[in-house]
């Protein structure tokens, strides 16, 4: 039994949606629950997920020219997440230099306050350092191939099917 394609576009959103939450989900796990504070490239692969999870709802829920069109977009926020964690993994393995950010320094203060202050905080966390590997690719790896795979999905989704 074939499935219809407006429901195949209408399960493919889902899909994103539910896996982009459940991915955005075990970041924050990994932060708030494993410790792993999150370096600014870290946050800002999370954002492509967000963006993913409301366009697949939307794609849900929308007629299905307009799901193909959300479908599409929420694929382009997804490649997005996936080169910005191609940018990161390439930090962590030294192939290229992170951001200003990234380096983990900390902040300019002026009196002696303010510095004792800023020594009293935790150091922030570096892009070059993976806080987690397994199989020797770290989050931000992992993150890649997820990300890229949805988007995949996406468009093969969006793409697939008699067009109405």
């Amino acid at each position: 039994m074939t499935i219809p394609s407006p429901f195949r576009l209408k399960i493919a959103s889902a899909l994103v949606a539910l896996a982009s939450a459940a991915l955005l989900g075990g970041a924050f796990a990994f932060q708030h629950w494993g410790g792993l504070a999150p370096c600014p490239l870290c946050v800002w692969q999370r954002f492509p997920h967000g963006a993913a999870i409301t366009l697949g709802l939307i794609g849900a829920f929308a007629p299905v020219r307009a799901a193909r069109l959300v479908l599409l977009l929420a694929a382009l926020a997804l490649a997005t997440g996936a080169a910005i964690g191609i940018f990161h993994a390439g930090v962590e393995w030294g192939w290229w230099h992170g951001l200003a950010e990234c380096a983990g320094g900390g902040a300019q203060a002026g009196s002696l306050a303010e510095i004792e202050s800023e020594l009293a905080k935790p150091p922030a966390p570096r892009c070059d350092e993976p806080a987690w590997t397994l199989f020797g690719i770290s989050l931000a790896g992992y993150n890649v191939l997820a990300s890229a795979a949805l988007a995949a999905v996406a468009v093969r989704a969006s793409c697939k099917g008699e067009r109405t």
